[in-house]
């Protein structure tokens, strides 16, 4: 019978035209599940986004229930389930002066900015939500803000 023969991790290997690293992409393609956006990682992108970026979801309930699902998990400990910045981690001190919702001026779009890209000691979360995860959790935000300003 046949036996394969045994290869280490980390031998060098002539599979590859560079050694033992991969390949690299080729130029000009675009990575599976990859969206463009066109705002960029500082205050004038925020303000950009803020004023110009809008969902391109229907504001319904099953958006709404889908964005209140992600926040629960995503938001909640920080922001709290009311948007009122006392989250778990806010009542145990971890994180302090996380802002209530209602002392923000905030929009759809700058919403989408700061889950994209992160703003002050918030990290992006572009790795756990997805483009239209990030839109439904706008929605929730808003209706969270709504309430609070009621």
């Amino acid at each position: 019978m046949y036996e394969s023969v045994g290869y280490g991790t980390y031998d060098e290997s002539d599979a590859f035209p560079n050694g033992i690293e991969a390949q690299l992409p080729v130029e000009g393609s675009v990575p599976r599940g990859w969206q463009p956006y066109e705002f960029e990682d500082s205050n004038e992108g925020y303000e950009l986004a803020k004023v110009n970026l809008t969902s391109p979801l229907l504001n319904n309930e099953d958006n709404l229930a889908n964005g209140k699902k992600m926040y629960e998990i995503y938001c909640s400990v920080c922001h709290g389930s009311k948007g009122d910045g006392n989250g778990i981690l806010m009542e145990r001190e971890k994180f302090l002066g996380i802002p209530s919702y209602a002392d923000r001026d905030i929009t759809e779009g700058s919403i989408y900015h700061v889950l994209m890209y992160g703003i002050n000691l918030m990290g992006s979360h572009a790795g756990q939500v997805n483009d239209e995860e990030r839109w439904q959790i706008s929605q929730y935000v808003l209706k969270l803000r709504k309430d609070l300003l009621k």
